[in-house]
């Protein structure tokens, strides 16, 4: 739980940012907050409400204090980043062992483990711990090392100290477990420290905008469209996120996977929440701050002529590309998943050069769905057939798991498939890999796909002069 802190630390400057033409001066205010939980010190900054904040001078204890970093310019450079998925919206099949470890098969998301918690102060230093040990400050500096320019970090409403005073609605949380802010807080220190731009992803919504456990509830009856209080919360939400943390962020994204195919009712309440949402930010923070919007599995070409300038100003599209979560995609060949992604490269550029920045938001070398829990705590896998009724493509041993396992040729894939999908991020603005790190799924991890070789210490690196053009079969 948060605590009152000893000291709080201003740190102001004037930033001038300039974007097609529009330059704009906004004070920027660096919040320290000093000995927060039992961290010494959680440095973040504010954009404030006022425009005449004073600036009194003051120092940090912290080993990187008040870090600045040149804005990305989205227009000429390429984002090259991962996602640092699990942390503050868990995830059962990124880290089972927390699922495991409740002795609970109906815990199955963040929103049971607040509901079915028999202690709460267990729980939440059981959380606190993962917040601060998942994700270190030595995984930004191996990200750094990496050739990675950027991180998203999916965090869930829940999560954000929305006040009374910031919105007309509900601030309650329960039955989620709150507590990750200040965790986010040191994060954004350590990436603007090591030189790692952020997007901050609004990855669950007040009642679920999907129905899937990555928005913190599992449900077959999700609420967030269908009620005008959440979607008004969640647009609060990014504000206030705007106001306290935008010096330190370098894209706001609104909401991630809302399911638009749900229904037309869906689509349309995301479409004008995407839109008000921007609106309410630029009016709170002015024109500097990134904003980013997703598809909402519609396809980007459902969303052409939306946001764009001058409507639309540092606005930008959020594709997300799998092949595995349908049988007919897992039947394909390696050649066949290869030439599929060679397909998605017209698209992608296209719409990115007619409309938006477009980044392929999340994506992954994994061609099946073996990985445990992938498909829900308890559920099994389309591959093998244990979950979904489909024809088994054979056993999941090989396909998941410790990557010492994997053959060769899916090795050799891995690497293939892995610079086809980068290659058409690249056609656009950029991507950003699902995800950093995983406990048990390593065809997922960028960490392990680094150690084991199939992804390459040098992201601009190719070992295949044209991947989409040079593919094995399975």
């Amino acid at each position: 739980m948060l605590h009152t802190p000893l000291s709080l630390l201003f740190l102001c400057q004037v930033i001038i940012l300039s974007k097609r033409t529009v330059v704009e001066g906004k004070q920027q205010c660096r919040l320290q907050l000093n000995n927060i939980m039992t961290e010494p010190s959680i440095p973040t900054s504010v954009v404030p409400v006022s425009p005449n904040s004073s600036t009194p001078s003051s120092s940090s204890n912290s080993t990187s204090s008040a870090p600045t970093r040149t804005p990305f310019n989205y227009s000429e450079g390429t984002v090259r980043g991962v996602n640092l998925g699990g942390w503050f919206v868990l995830e059962p099949w990124i880290t089972p062992s927390i699922f495991e470890a409740t002795n609970d098969d109906t815990i199955v998301d963040e929103y049971t483990l607040g509901q079915k918690t028999t202690n709460y102060n267990d729980t939440l230093a059981m959380l606190q711990n993962h917040w601060n040990t998942w994700i270190t400050e030595d995984d930004f500096i191996a990200i750094s090392n990496a050739g990675l320019n950027h991180v998203r970090i999916p965090v869930g409403y829940w999560s954000v100290p929305l006040p009374s005073s910031a919105t007309n609605t509900s601030t309650l949380v329960s039955p989620y477990i709150p507590g990750a802010w200040p965790y986010l807080l040191r994060a954004l220190n350590w990436a603007a420290a090591h030189n790692i731009h952020v997007i901050f992803d609004l990855h669950g919504a007040p009642g679920s905008q999907n129905g899937y456990d990555n928005s913190g509830q599992r449900t077959s009856d999700p609420q967030w469209a269908l009620n005008t209080q959440n979607v008004t919360r969640s647009i609060d939400t990014l504000v206030y996120v705007a106001q306290q943390i935008g010096g330190m962020i370098d894209v706001l994204e609104l909401l991630n996977e809302s399911a638009g195919f749900l229904s037309t009712e869906w689509a349309n309440v995301t479409r004008s929440f995407f839109s008000n949402g921007y609106t309410a930010v630029r009016n709170a923070v002015g024109n500097s701050l990134n904003i980013m919007i997703g598809d909402a599995f519609l396809g980007v070409d459902a969303w052409d002529g939306f946001l764009t300038y001058p409507s639309g100003l540092n606005a930008l599209m959020d594709n997300h590309e799998y092949q595995i979560f349908s049988i007919p995609e897992l039947q394909r060949s390696f050649t066949e998943h290869l030439t599929f992604t060679c397909t998605t490269r017209s698209t992608i550029s296209s719409f990115a050069s007619a409309n938006i920045w477009t980044i392929v938001g999340e994506w992954s070398t994994a061609p099946t769905d073996c990985a445990l829990w992938l498909n829900g705590r308890g559920v099994g896998a389309r591959w093998d057939n244990s979950y979904n009724g489909g024809p088994a493509n054979g056993s999941c041993n090989g396909w998941t798991g410790n990557y010492t396992s994997f053959s060769n040729d899916y090795k050799t894939f891995l690497r293939q498939y892995w610079e086809a999908q980068v290659d058409i991020g690249e056609s656009a603005q950029g991507w950003v890999y699902w995800a950093w790190k995983t406990e048990s799924a390593d065809e997922w991890s960028y960490q392990k796909g680094l150690e084991g070789g199939w992804i390459p210490a040098d992201p601009t690196e190719r070992m295949y002069s044209d991947p989409c053009s040079n593919s094995t079969g399975s």
